[in-house]
Protein backbone atom coordinates (compact mmCIF):
# COMPACT_ATOMS: atom_id res chain seq x y z
CA UNK A 1 0.00 0.00 0.00
CA UNK A 2 1.29 3.06 -0.63
CA UNK A 3 1.68 5.90 2.33
CA UNK A 4 -1.10 7.78 1.84
CA UNK A 5 -3.57 4.67 1.81
CA UNK A 6 -1.88 3.43 4.80
CA UNK A 7 -2.60 6.62 5.93
CA UNK A 8 -6.57 6.90 5.24
CA UNK A 9 -6.71 3.35 6.63
CA UNK A 10 -5.56 4.32 9.95
CA UNK A 11 -8.01 7.54 10.00
CA UNK A 12 -10.90 4.86 8.76
CA UNK A 13 -10.11 2.64 11.79
CA UNK A 14 -9.92 5.15 14.54
CA UNK A 15 -13.27 7.33 12.67
CA UNK A 16 -15.12 3.94 12.47
CA UNK A 17 -13.75 2.86 16.26
CA UNK A 18 -16.44 2.04 19.16
CA UNK A 19 -15.88 4.85 21.23
CA UNK A 20 -15.02 4.32 25.46
CA UNK A 21 -18.44 5.99 26.95
CA UNK A 22 -17.84 9.57 28.39
CA UNK A 23 -14.58 9.95 27.04
CA UNK A 24 -12.65 10.89 23.66
CA UNK A 25 -11.07 7.93 23.62
CA UNK A 26 -11.55 4.93 21.26
CA UNK A 27 -11.34 0.91 21.13
CA UNK A 28 -8.83 -0.18 18.49
CA UNK A 29 -7.72 -3.57 17.03
CA UNK A 30 -4.57 -3.38 18.56
CA UNK A 31 -2.80 -5.98 16.28
CA UNK A 32 -4.37 -4.31 13.25
CA UNK A 33 -3.11 -0.63 14.08
CA UNK A 34 0.10 -2.08 14.79
CA UNK A 35 0.35 -4.10 11.31
CA UNK A 36 0.16 -0.76 9.68
CA UNK A 37 2.41 1.31 11.69
CA UNK A 38 5.01 -0.59 10.61
CA UNK A 39 4.10 -0.97 6.60
CA UNK A 40 4.50 2.86 7.09
CA UNK A 41 7.92 2.88 8.74
CA UNK A 42 8.70 0.54 5.52
CA UNK A 43 7.60 2.71 3.30
CA UNK A 44 9.04 6.12 4.71
CA UNK A 45 12.75 5.09 3.26
CA UNK A 46 11.12 4.74 -0.49
CA UNK A 47 9.89 8.66 0.00
CA UNK A 48 13.51 9.59 1.04
CA UNK A 49 14.81 8.03 -1.74
CA UNK A 50 12.83 9.31 -3.61
CA UNK A 51 13.44 13.10 -1.87
CA UNK A 52 16.67 12.32 -2.51
CA UNK A 53 16.93 11.36 -5.92
CA UNK A 54 15.09 14.43 -6.78
CA UNK A 55 17.26 16.66 -5.14
CA UNK A 56 20.30 14.76 -7.20
CA UNK A 57 18.35 15.16 -10.27
CA UNK A 58 17.86 18.69 -9.83
CA UNK A 59 21.57 18.91 -9.29
CA UNK A 60 22.60 17.40 -12.78
CA UNK A 61 19.75 18.84 -14.60
CA UNK A 62 21.36 22.81 -13.26
CA UNK A 63 24.80 21.04 -14.09
CA UNK A 64 23.82 19.85 -17.33
CA UNK A 65 22.29 23.40 -18.24
CA UNK A 66 25.53 25.13 -17.09
CA UNK A 67 27.86 23.49 -19.40
CA UNK A 68 25.23 23.40 -22.25
CA UNK A 69 25.14 27.82 -21.53
CA UNK A 70 29.29 27.66 -21.68
CA UNK A 71 29.00 25.46 -24.83
CA UNK A 72 27.11 28.05 -26.44
CA UNK A 73 28.63 31.36 -25.19
CA UNK A 74 32.16 28.98 -26.46
CA UNK A 75 30.45 28.54 -29.48
CA UNK A 76 29.54 32.32 -29.96
CA UNK A 77 32.94 33.46 -29.18
CA UNK A 78 34.30 31.33 -32.12
CA UNK A 79 31.93 32.82 -34.33
CA UNK A 80 32.98 36.12 -33.53
CA UNK A 81 36.68 35.13 -33.93
CA UNK A 82 36.57 33.63 -37.00
CA UNK A 83 34.46 36.99 -38.10
CA UNK A 84 36.31 39.49 -36.96
CA UNK A 85 37.74 40.73 -39.98
CA UNK A 86 34.92 41.99 -41.60
CA UNK A 87 33.37 45.11 -39.79
CA UNK A 88 29.72 44.22 -40.89
CA UNK A 89 29.90 40.45 -39.64
CA UNK A 90 31.94 41.56 -36.76
CA UNK A 91 28.78 44.15 -35.56
CA UNK A 92 26.11 41.42 -36.54
CA UNK A 93 28.34 38.67 -34.02
CA UNK A 94 28.34 40.98 -31.19
CA UNK A 95 24.85 41.42 -31.53
CA UNK A 96 24.68 37.60 -32.25
CA UNK A 97 26.67 36.75 -29.03
CA UNK A 98 24.62 39.13 -26.85
CA UNK A 99 21.62 37.54 -28.06
CA UNK A 100 22.87 33.81 -27.46
CA UNK A 101 24.39 34.63 -23.96
CA UNK A 102 21.21 35.78 -23.10
CA UNK A 103 19.05 33.17 -24.36
CA UNK A 104 21.10 30.71 -22.96
CA UNK A 105 20.97 32.50 -19.46
CA UNK A 106 17.37 32.82 -19.74
CA UNK A 107 17.15 29.13 -20.22
CA UNK A 108 19.36 28.21 -17.30
CA UNK A 109 17.24 30.62 -15.27
CA UNK A 110 14.05 28.78 -16.19
CA UNK A 111 15.21 25.67 -15.92
CA UNK A 112 17.16 26.02 -12.63
CA UNK A 113 13.77 27.20 -11.24
CA UNK A 114 11.81 24.92 -12.71
CA UNK A 115 13.81 21.91 -11.03
CA UNK A 116 13.63 23.78 -7.57
CA UNK A 117 9.80 24.51 -7.81
CA UNK A 118 10.01 20.59 -8.54
CA UNK A 119 12.13 19.51 -5.97
CA UNK A 120 10.87 22.07 -3.35
CA UNK A 121 6.95 20.75 -4.40
CA UNK A 122 7.52 17.40 -3.84
CA UNK A 123 9.67 17.93 -0.37
CA UNK A 124 7.23 19.47 0.80
CA UNK A 125 4.06 16.81 -0.12
CA UNK A 126 6.57 14.36 1.85
CA UNK A 127 6.87 16.81 4.71
CA UNK A 128 3.54 16.97 5.12
CA UNK A 129 2.37 13.31 4.81
CA UNK A 130 5.21 12.40 7.24
CA UNK A 131 4.10 15.05 9.55
CA UNK A 132 0.78 14.15 9.20
CA UNK A 133 1.96 10.81 10.00
CA UNK A 134 4.22 11.52 12.98
CA UNK A 135 0.67 13.05 14.75
CA UNK A 136 -1.11 10.65 13.93
CA UNK A 137 1.18 7.96 15.44
CA UNK A 138 2.02 10.50 18.46
CA UNK A 139 -1.92 10.65 19.10
CA UNK A 140 -1.90 6.98 19.13
CA UNK A 141 0.61 6.17 21.37
CA UNK A 142 -1.27 8.70 23.63
CA UNK A 143 -4.07 7.18 23.62
CA UNK A 144 -2.70 3.61 23.98
CA UNK A 145 -0.83 4.95 27.03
Amino acid sequence: MELFTLLETLEEMLENSKTVPFSGKAIIEKEEMLDIIKEIRIKLPDELKQAKWVKEERQRILVEANKEAEDIVKEAENRIISMIDEHEITRKAYEQKAQIIETANEMSREISKGTKDYADNLLGNIEVVLGDALKMIQNNRRELQ
